[in-house]
Order: C-alpha cells, then sequence, then structure tokens
C-alpha cells in the first residue's frame, strides 16, 4: 500500500490524540472535540483504504509487530472480510457521535458542575477517543491476550465516562457497569487461558486444533463472557441502567461493545471451533428468541425515551445471536449484517433521544408530542433509525433480516426441524420490533404540542448531520447490500463449510 501500515495507524493516531488532548485540552477548550473527532476520521481514512484496497485484490492485509519474546506473544492485526466491516462501521459511528457530542457535552457539563469547565471538557474527549483504539484493536486482534487487553481498555472510558457524566445515579449504574464487564471479561479469559495451556500459543488460529472436553470448555467459557456483555435473558439486568444513565451523545458507542460480542463469535467460535459451536446451537437459537420477546415486551413497558433505546438493544442484539446460532453460512453473514445494521439504528436513536433532552429537558414520552412541528429534521430521523431497526425497505435492517431468516430457514429445511420452529416464532417477534420503534414516534413526534414545548427550536446541525450521513449509509447498504455481503461472505465461507 503507498501508506504504510495504515492498521497500525488508525490505532496509534487516536491514541496519540488521546494523550494531546489530556495534556493541552483544558486550554484548547472546545478545539479538544476537534481534536479528537478529527482523529477519529484519520483513523476512518486508513481503514477504508485498506477496504478498497480488499476489494480489489481480494486479500486480507495482515501486520504484525514485535511485542514480547520471552511469552511468545506477537502484536498482530489482521483486517480481512469479516473484521474490516465491524472495524469501519464501528469508527464511522465513533466519527459521527464526537461531532455530535462537541455541543452536547457543554450543555451537559452546564447542568451537571453548573457550568463550563473545560478541564472536564477536556477530559471527557480523552477518554472516548480511547473507545476508537479499544473497538479496533477488538476488531483486528490476531492473539487472545490482545484481544482482551483492548477489551480492558473499553472499560475505562465507560466507567469514568458513566460515573462523571451519566444521569440519576450515575455512580451506582457505573459500579454495575464496572462489575458485569468484568465478569463478562473474566469468564472470557477463563476460556482463553484454557486454551494456552492445551495448545501453548495465545494465537486465534490455534483455536482450531482444540477438540474433546477442552474445546468443550474453552468454547463455553468464550461464549458465555460475551453472552454477558450482549446482555441475553437472566445477563441483561445491566442493560437497561447503563444504556439508559449514560452520557447520550456516547450512549450508540456503548452498545457497539455489545454488538462486538456477535463479532468474537463468529471470529473465534464459528471460524476456528465450529464443530463444538453446534452443541450449543439449538440452546443458543432458543435463548436468543427468548431474549428478542422478553426485550421487545420490556421496551413497550418504557415511558423514559433512553430507557425505551436502552430495553430494545436487549432484543435487538439477539437477532444477531440468533443468525449466528443457526451455524448456516448465510445465517451467520446475516447475524454480523444485522449486528452491523443495528448499531446504525441504534445510534440515530439514541442520538435522537440526546437531542430531545438537549432540546427540551425532558426524558418522559408521556409529556411530549407534536415536536414533528417544532423539530422536524429530528422527526425523520427517529422515523429512519425506527424504520432501520424494523427491517422496513429500502433501508438496510430490511436486507439484514432476510439474508439471516433465509440461511436459517435452510439450516431448517435441512434436518433441523427445532430450528424452523425457532425460526417461525424469530419472524413473529419481528413485529414486535415493529410495534415499539414506531409508537414512540406517535407519542414524541404527532399529536397535540404541549405548552412547555411551544418555544422549542430546532437542534444544531452539528448534531443532526452525523446522523444524516448514517442514514444514507443504511440507504446504500439496503440498496446495494454486495457492499457488505461481498465481504463477509468471502470471509465466512473461506473459514468454514457449513
Amino acid at each position: 500500500m503507498l501508506v504504510p501500515n495504515p492498521l497500525l495507524q488508525s490505532i496509534l493516531i487516536p491514541l496519540i490524540a488521546a494523550i494531546v488532548i489530556a495534556i493541552i485540552g483544558k486550554r484548547v477548550k472546545e478545539v479538544a472535540g476537534w481534536i479528537s473527532c478529527a482523529s477519529i476520521v484519520y483513523s476512518t481514512i486508513m481503514l477504508i483504504l485498506v477496504v478498497v484496497k480488499i476489494w480489489i485484490d481480494q486479500n486480507p492485509i495482515y501486520e504484525e509487530y514485535a511485542w514480547s519474546e520471552l511469552a511468545k506473544l506477537k502484536f498482530g492485526l489482521l483486517a480481512d472480510g469479516l473484521s474490516l466491516p465491524v472495524a469501519l462501521i464501528a469508527n464511522l459511528i465513533c466519527t459521527a457521535c464526537a461531532a455530535y457530542s462537541i455541543p452536547y457535552m457543554r450543555h451537559r457539563i452546564e447542568s451537571i458542575y453548573g457550568g463550563d469547565d473545560w478541564g472536564l471538557y477536556r477530559l471527557y474527549f480523552a477518554l472516548y477517543t480511547l473507545f476508537v483504539v479499544g473497538f479496533i484493536g477488538i476488531s483486528l486482534s490476531t492473539n487472545l491476550v490482545e484481544l482482551y487487553l483492548f477489551i480492558e481498555l473499553v472499560l475505562i472510558p465507560s466507567y469514568f465516562l458513566l460515573d462523571l457524566f451519566g444521569y440519576s445515579d450515575r455512580h451506582r449504574v457505573a459500579i454495575m457497569c464496572f462489575i458485569w464487564s468484568h465478569i463478562g471479561a473474566a469468564l472470557f479469559l477463563i476460556g482463553v487461558v484454557l486454551a494456552y495451556v492445551k495448545t501453548g500459543s495465545f494465537e486465534v488460529s490455534t483455536l482450531s486444533s482444540l477438540t474433546g472436553t477442552y474445546a468443550f470448555l474453552v468454547c463455553f467459557f468464550i461464549l458465555i463472557g460475551w453472552l454477558v456483555k450482549t446482555a441475553v435473558f437472566g445477563f441483561h439486568v445491566w442493560a437497561p441502567w447503563v444504556y439508559a444513565e449514560f452520557p447520550t451523545c456516547a450512549a450508540p458507542v456503548v452498545a457497539i461493545t455489545a454488538g462486538l460480542g456477535s463479532y468474537v463469535m463468529v471470529r473465534l467460535l464459528i471460524q476456528h471451533m465450529i464443530e463444538t459451536f453446534r452443541i450449543f446451537s439449538i440452546p443458543l437459537m432458543v435463548w436468543a428468541v427468548i431474549t428478542m420477546i422478553y426485550g421487545a415486551f420490556l421496551t413497550l413497558a418504557q415511558d423514559d425515551v433512553k430507557r425505551l433505546c436502552a430495553c430494545s438493544s436487549i432484543s435487538q442484539n439477539a437477532y444477531s445471536l440468533l443468525g449466528i446460532a443457526s451455524c448456516a453460512t448465510l445465517g451467520v453473514a446475516g447475524g454480523i449484517f444485522y449486528s452491523i445494521n443495528h448499531l446504525i439504528g441504534k445510534c440515530i436513536l439514541f442520538s435522537v433521544a440526546g437531542i430531545l433532552v438537549h432540546q427540551t429537558g425532558l426524558r418522559d414520552m408521556r409529556r411530549m408530542g407534536g415536536l414533528a412541528s417544532r423539530m422536524p429534521l429530528t422527526a425523520a430521523l427517529f422515523v429512519i433509525g425506527a424504520m432501520t431497526l424494523s427491517a422496513i425497505p429500502p433501508l438496510s435492517g430490511f436486507q439484514a433480516e432476510w439474508i439471516m431468516f433465509v440461511g436459517i430457514f435452510r439450516q431448517g429445511f435441512h434436518g433441523s426441524t427445532t430450528g424452523l420452529v425457532i425460526a417461525l416464532i424469530g419472524i413473529f417477534a419481528t413485529f414486535l420490533t415493529l410495534i415499539y420503534t414506531f409508537w414512540p414516534v406517535k407519542r414524541i413526534f404527532f399529536g397535540p404540542l404541549p405548552n412547555e414545548l411551544r418555544n422549542i427550536g430546532r437542534a444544531p446541525y452539528i448534531m443532526t448531520i452525523p446522523l444524516l450521513i448514517l442514514a444514507i449509509i443504511s440507504l446504500m447498504l439496503g440498496i446495494y447490500p454486495d457492499i457488505l455481503m461481498r465481504f463477509l461472505n468471502s470471509a465466512i465461507s473461506a473459514s468454514q463449510s457449513y
């Protein structure tokens, strides 16, 4: 490539930017936000250059750096048809939220601490930029220790941003976030250690050599660790609190952590331990459907617009799990596609919820109504986000669900009647999604406008334009899904024969 070491640059530039912001951010004030945003844009450009090269050459890009000769560890970064789309979408969402955060955080700091505190503003963007480092690292890592360290890195900004800038009862919720995140990471680490004991290596590729009881235990602990992070039913208790009370400008970024769970399951368990993973297939599909339906009814019970977005994430993440658990090529590819679609749609909805809080000071939908007349672009964005998650064409959700369910039904027709029944129940759950995403549209944006909201103005363009760009990306993926499926199919089909 003309640009040297693009994968390493995509991690190092945001990391350097975070350090620079921490040192000089208080003096440059609002420019700290633009430094963070610029570093993420640069990182995104590096990933786009890699996308173009892989699109043309059809060959993965691998970068390797010496880490520890004594421990036989190498710092490896792999960009292929699976890891690259996930890293790129995560970066695009982080870019949108960074720009969105610039006005939002001034308002949030004033409301908590009673005035402009540029030291806290600096701290927010220094911590926020670390998310990008962690997400790219998780997506591209080639050894399990490296992957674990990037997972733990993401926990640092998650805890401090929630504790310093969150909403009601933020200190208690930050501790809850910290504990549950560590539980998931610790279970994953147990699986990593067990794999090392048997193989003598932390390389992801060595997981393929595991057999028998060891393979089952490694798969079990890695799987349970990430099910905690994706908040499936039974492990979901932290999610409504953490998502709802996180600073709204960064809540979509926290949702990426759960979305990455789908990617890691495919990268580690589907690509390298497929025969062992098949043991868990039907139980996981049942678990996914239960989570989809439970999360839907939990969402319908909400009056708080942020908590509504938070609870719907529980249900939405389970869609991806359903596709991945089918172990069918299209089901797995569709599961990853849907995970990416969910991140885009949820970023739009969470961010619109933040705009509502920013402009009205309200979270209770019972006190809203008629806001489409005052905030037409914001209303349109909420509808687009709802359409994305409800799989309404021509947006990406329709293609993602279509591909995923085609894969699941093929698996059912090829011998697993139970899988077929589960898929039919999953289809029913999609109608619940339609209800809980469009019901708030009516409550918030239509009907009579309350007197207290008659003077509400439109949201700043710096908060809406990034969301509009994400909506355009969703439209592009919906009209031409091959942009994404060409990458996913090549990576997943090449790794295993399903």
